[in-house]
C-alpha cells in the first residue's frame, strides 16, 4: 500500500510537470545551419544562420517560422527573424516579410517590410503588420491592401483581420476597386468567404450608368446586390431614386425603395413620390405606390397627379405616365378625378379613363366617372382627353367622349346650375382658360340668362343637334343652338322645379381638390414598415487593450533586470493623427549587429 502511494505521488508530480511545461511552451529552434553567441549583441541573444540548403526554422504552439537569420533571447523567449521571413499557421495562413519579431510569452508578432498575409480567400499586403495569436487578430495602420479575385482590391489607412470570424475591418479612406465599380467609404466590414461588405459613414458605389450614395448599408460583392439606408440615393443616368431604404441589383439594373421615396427625372422635369417604388434602368421605367404622387414641373405652374399606383415608362422621347385607381389631378387652374389616367408626355395627351370593369350598374361607377374642373366649370363623361402644348406647357383643348356633361354654378341663384349635355364635348383653351365649347349630337341646355346688371332675364331650356358656347372671364357670353329641335326662355317663376336638372346631372364640386394636400383626402391610414438597418457605428476596440497589456507586463517579469523586448514597437491607439505613414520597422539592435556579423550568408537586410 505504501509503495502504491509513492507511485501515485510520482505520477501526479510528473503529470503536473508536463502540464506546466505545456503551459509554458517556449520557442523551439528546429533547424539552423550555424548558431553562436555574439558578445556585441546586448542582453545575451543567440544568433542562428541558415546554410546553403535550408533556412533557420523554429516553431511555437503550432506556428512555423523560417528566415535567413534569427536572434533568440532565451530568458525572454523572444526572437527576431531577418530576411525572407515566412510564417505559417496551420494549413491556411501564410505570412511573408523582411523582418519579424515575436514573443513566445505574449504571442504577439510584429512584421515589417513588404508584408503579405495570405488566407484562402484574400491576400493582405502592408508595410507593418501586428499579429496577436491569442486573439487571432492582425492589424495595420500604415495603409494596407487586400486583394480578393471576385470582389476586387480594397485599400485603407487602418485595417484589422479577425481570423476566427474571418472578417476584415477597414477604416479611413477605404476604397474597393472592382472592374465594374468603385466603392469609397469611411469604414467597411468585409467577409472574404461570402463577399459581404457592410458600409458605415458617407459611402459611394460608382459604376457605369449608376451611382449609389448611402451612410449605412450592405453590399454583396459576389452577386452585386445591396441594401442601403440613411440618406440612401441611387443615380441612374438622369434619374435619381431616394428613400429610407433602397435595394440595388447591379446585374439587373434594378432598384427598389421603401418609405419616403422621391424619384427625380431631370430630363423631363418630373418628380414621383410615394412609399414603395421599383426602378428598371434598362426599361427606363418607374413603378410606385403607397400615396403615390407624380409632379410635372413647369415654369409657372406644376401638375400634380395622385393615385394608388403610378407607372412611368419609356425613354425621353416616348415617356408615358399611367395612374391607377382613384386618381386625382391638381393644377392651380385645373383639377380632376378619374379611375385611371394615361399621360403621353411627348404628345401632351392626358386620357382620363373609367375602366370597363365598372359597369353602369356598379355602385362605384358614378364616383369613378372622370370629372374635370376648370375656372368654375365641371366637365364629366365616360372618357376625357386633355391636350396640352408640350412646348408652351399650356392647355390646348379637351374632348369628352360619351355622356358629356358641362355644369357651372349660377352664383347669383340659390340652387341654379347652368347645364349643357350631349354625346361629345370639344373644348378649346386660351391661356389655360376654357373659351369655346362645342356639344355634339343630342345636345341639351339649361342656362340662366342675365343682363349686364346681372339681373335674371329668364331660364333657357333647349334641345338641338349641337351647341356652341362662347366663354369670357369664366362667364358664358353666347350660346348658339345648331339644328334646334325646340327651346324656350322661361321666367324664373314659371320654370318647373322638376325640370331644373337635366338627366344625368351630378354636381361634384365638393370633391374638387383645391390644393395639393386635398389630393390625399379620404386615403386610408398609412402603415409603413419599420426599417431598422445596420446598427449605429461603434468604434472598434484598441488592438492593444488591457488584456494584451497584462500579457506584455507578464513577459517583462521573465527578465526583470532587462528591457522588456515584448513591450517595444507596440502600436499606439489608432487615431486619425497616428495613421501617417512611418518608415519601415528597423530595431535599434539591428544596426549595431550589422557591423559585427560576418558570414557568407549575410543579406541586404542584415
Amino acid at each position: 500500500m505504501h509503495t502504491f502511494r509513492n507511485w501515485l505521488s510520482l505520477i501526479l508530480l510528473f503529470t503536473g510537470i508536463v502540464a506546466l511545461a505545456q503551459e509554458k511552451e517556449v520557442i523551439t529552434i528546429e533547424y539552423a545551419g550555424t548558431g553562436y553567441t555574439d558578445p556585441n549583441i546586448k542582453e545575451g541573444g543567440k544568433v542562428f544562420l541558415r546554410d546553403k540548403s535550408q533556412q533557420v526554422h523554429f516553431i511555437h504552439k503550432g506556428v512555423d517560422m523560417w528566415c535567413d537569420k534569427a536572434i533568440y533571447y532565451e530568458d525572454q523567449d523572444f526572437i527576431e527573424a531577418f530576411s525572407n521571413v515566412l510564417v505559417k499557421q496551420g494549413d491556411s495562413i501564410n505570412m511573408v516579410a523582411k523582418y519579424v519579431e515575436y514573443s513566445g510569452i505574449t504571442q504577439l508578432a510584429i512584421a515589417s517590410g513588404d508584408v503579405v498575409l495570405t488566407e484562402p480567400q484574400s491576400v493582405l499586403s502592408t508595410d507593418t503588420l501586428y499579429f496577436d495569436r491569442v486573439k487571432q487578430q492582425a492589424f495595420y495602420k500604415t495603409r494596407g491592401k487586400v486583394v480578393r479575385d471576385t470582389s476586387g482590391t480594397i485599400t485603407s489607412q487602418i485595417g484589422r483581420y479577425y481570423l476566427n470570424a474571418r472578417k476584415y475591418q477597414f477604416i479611413q479612406d477605404v476604397e474597393l476597386v472592382n472592374p465594374d465599380y468603385t466603392l469609397n467609404t469611411e469604414r467597411l466590414d468585409f467577409f472574404p468567404d461570402t463577399g459581404y461588405a457592410y458600409l458605415f459613414g458617407p459611402s459611394t458605389i460608382v459604376g457605369e450608368g449608376s451611382k449609389v450614395y448611402t451612410e449605412r448599408g450592405f453590399y454583396d460583392t459576389n452577386n452585386d446586390t445591396g441594401h442601403f439606408q440613411r440618406n440612401a440615393r441611387v443615380d441612374y443616368d438622369n434619374r435619381t431614386v431616394e428613400g429610407d431604404s433602397i435595394y440595388f441589383d447591379r446585374n439587373r439594373n434594378f432598384a427598389s425603395a421603401t418609405n419616403n421615396i422621391t424619384v427625380t427625372d431631370t430630363i423631363n422635369n418630373s418628380i414621383v413620390k410615394g412609399h414603395y417604388a421599383e426602378v428598371w434602368r434598362n426599361q427606363d421605367s418607374v413603378f410606385i405606390t403607397k400615396r403615390a404622387l407624380a409632379i410635372t414641373l413647369q415654369e409657372k405652374d406644376s401638375v400634380y397627379v395622385h393615385a394608388d399606383t403610378l407607372m412611368v415608362t419609356g425613354k425621353q422621347d416616348n415617356r408615358i405616365t399611367r395612374a391607377y385607381y382613384n386618381v386625382r389631378l391638381y393644377k392651380s387652374d385645373l383639377a380632376g378625378k378619374s379611375d385611371s389616367i394615361h399621360i403621353n408626355h411627348n404628345t401632351g395627351l392626358t386620357q382620363m379613363i373609367n375602366l370597363s370593369r365598372f359597369s353602369s350598374s356598379d355602385a362605384f361607377a358614378t364616383a369613378r366617372k372622370p370629372v374635370l374642373w376648370n375656372m368654375g366649370n365641371q366637365m364629366t363623361g365616360d372618357t376625357i382627353h386633355l391636350i396640352s402644348n408640350v412646348k408652351t406647357e399650356k392647355l390646348d383643348s379637351l374632348k369628352v367622349f360619351n355622356n358629356a356633361f358641362l355644369v357651372s354654378n349660377d352664383s347669383l341663384s340659390e340652387d341654379g346650375y347652368n347645364q349643357i349635355k350631349g354625346q361629345r364635348l370639344i373644348g378649346l383653351f386660351r391661356d389655360n382658360e376654357l373659351y369655346n365649347v362645342d356639344i355634339i349630337k343630342n345636345a341639351e341646355v339649361i342656362y340662366y340668362s342675365r343682363n349686364s346688371a346681372n339681373e335674371l332675364v329668364g331660364i333657357n331650356k333647349s334641345k338641338s343637334g349641337s351647341i356652341n358656347i362662347q366663354i369670357e372671364e369664366q362667364e358664358i357670353q353666347e350660346i348658339r343652338l345648331i339644328n334646334q329641335i325646340d327651346g324656350e326662355l322661361y321666367p324664373e317663376s314659371k320654370f318647373p322645379r322638376s325640370g331644373k336638372r337635366l338627366r344625368g346631372f351630378d354636381w361634384r364640386g365638393e370633391e374638387q381638390p383645391k390644393s395639393v394636400e386635398d389630393l390625399f383626402i379620404g386615403d386610408p391610414p398609412l402603415d409603413l414598415p419599420k426599417i431598422s438597418g445596420l446598427r449605429d457605428y461603434v468604434p472598434p476596440e484598441e488592438f492593444i487593450d488591457d488584456e494584451v497589456k497584462e500579457r506584455v507586463e507578464a513577459a517583462g517579469k521573465s527578465a526583470p533586470n532587462k528591457v522588456n523586448k515584448a513591450a517595444r514597437n507596440l502600436p499606439s491607439p489608432a487615431s486619425p493623427s497616428s495613421t501617417k505613414k512611418k518608415p519601415a520597422f528597423a530595431p535599434v539592435s539591428q544596426t549595431k549587429e550589422k557591423k559585427k556579423t560576418d558570414s557568407p550568408t549575410k543579406t541586404k537586410d542584415e
